[in-house]
């Protein structure tokens, strides 16, 4: 079993050499212009940190995008370099610990998927249109950052595409300027988000708007309004059950952006979803994703792990939540999607930790069912009373913050005793499947 670190300690096994611990951003201000015909991309970079210990270099994360120009407190630096991923930057004088600096970086070249021990992630060229999905660790592919979830900032994000295109990113659209070499888009994400869940989706596009409490787009391939119909026809339905169940929706708006291309899976980014045009039919898998990705909105966005180790707190709530609406809408019950589950996983391999997969199984299907089972067994154990005053106070108390498995086994203790301990211990420290008790 691999022992448990201390809540201050980064563990870089799933996403090695990415982030920095000696210094935090609190915010992130991207200027990019954008051609689609050549896949090129330009940026300027301006980075607000401080840092937590004495710096003589800064390290960002950025692959194969080349800079031109650094400057730490508007003056030049001594010296930067390029390798391995990383921007190194060395400012004339050392920055202090507990001192606030600012990093701008100027850089431009043609963006691709980042590789990683789980796969490719980050910016991406759809047939005709971008498609960024930065989990886990795609976020240097088109942009300078601080690539850790525990390092969540806020964002302002202007990119400017040819005016035919629709512009999609996190936060609130704050102006969009016509100009003549293309349209210039400006979101601000006001709410800390992690690197990974920051993103750009660019396409031919129409959008459709819903939502009587907290406003919903779906933005769907131009011409093709049918797309949006199917399972993202009952997003507001879904969120009235989440906002019940869960507690107030985190963000200013949510939108679920469909592709023309098909995609293997949909992915959530702060915010927003994103889904290919495969997953707009009329069955239950598409629709239990178009919920689980909305759930990630409380459970990986709002609330996001300190430590990718701890993926379990954004899948496995995702998928129970699934469950809950399958329960709410009036189809099988969680308690059905339970048993059948543990069937199933009762005859694959037992050969992981939920606690602390590694990362070729963090995403694991494994492990987002036996995620949700742990909640299961949790709600069975205390009562649906408390089980949802977890959730909620879960949601409210780390709201836009970062956490770990400890805190919400501590907060679980507070409100439902310490015996629920026992029932943590043996779903997320034993390699063998737990018995499923009924309710």
């Amino acid at each position: 079993m691999t022992p448990a670190l201390s809540a201050g300690v980064e563990d870089d096994r799933y996403v090695p050499t990415h982030g920095d611990p000696s210094f935090d951003v609190a915010h992130y201000d991207l200027q990019l212009d954008y051609s689609i015909e050549s896949n090129r991309l330009s940026g300027r970079a301006t980075i607000r940190a401080t840092a937590l210990d004495d710096l003589d270099q800064i390290e960002l994360d950025l692959y194969r995008l080349r800079v031109s120009k650094v400057s730490v407190d508007g003056s030049a630096v001594a010296k930067y370099t390029q390798r391995n991923h990383k921007l190194v930057v060395r400012p004339r004088g050392r920055v202090a610990a507990g001192s606030t600096f600012t990093v701008v970086v100027s850089y431009a070249g043609s963006p691709q998927p980042m590789p990683g021990l789980d796969g490719d992630a980050g910016w991406e060229e759809l047939a005709d249109g971008v498609i960024v999905a930065s989990q886990p660790h795609g976020a240097p592919s088109w942009f300078p950052c601080n690539d850790r979830p525990s390092n969540k900032a806020t964002y302002a994000i202007e990119i400017t595409a040819p005016s035919n295109y629709f512009v999609v990113a996190n936060g609130v659209l704050e102006s969009r300027r016509r100009r003549a070499g293309g349209t210039t888009w400006r979101h601000v994400e006001e709410s800390p988000m992690a690197t990974y869940l920051a993103t750009v989706q660019i396409g031919r596009y129409d959008v459709v708007e819903s939502g009587s409490g907290v406003p919903i787009r779906t933005v769907h391939p131009a011409g093709k309004k049918a797309a949006s119909g199917g399972p993202f026809s009952r997003q507001d339905e879904m969120m009235s059950t989440f906002v019940r169940l869960f507690g107030p929706y985190p963000f200013a708006t949510y939108t679920a952006v469909i592709t023309e291309d098909e995609l293997d899976i949909p992915l959530e980014a702060q915010g927003l979803a994103v889904f290919g045009s495969n997953f707009a039919t009329e069955d239950w898998d598409s629709e239990r994703l178009v919920a689980h990705e909305l759930a990630h909105q409380w459970f990986g966005n709002s609330v996001t792990l300190t430590h990718w180790r701890d993926i379990w707190l954004h899948e496995g709530f995702a998928c129970y939540a699934e469950w809950l609406w399958s329960e709410g809408s009036g189809r099988p019950s969680a308690e059905h999607h339970a048993r059948f589950h543990w069937d199933r996983l009762n005859g694959l391999a037992q050969d992981f930790l939920l606690g602390d997969p590694g990362p070729d199984l963090m995403f694991d299907d494994r492990v987002y069912k036996r995620g949700a089972l742990l909640l299961h067994a949790l709600r069975t154990s205390v009562g649906d009373d408390r089980f949802f005053e977890v959730l909620r106070a879960w949601t409210d108390r780390h709201a836009h913050g970062s956490v770990t498995t400890d805190d919400f086994i501590a907060l679980t203790g507070e409100l439902c005793g310490d015996s629920v301990g026992g029932l943590f211990d043996v779903w997320l420290r034993e390699v063998s499947l737990p018995a499923l008790t009924g309710s």
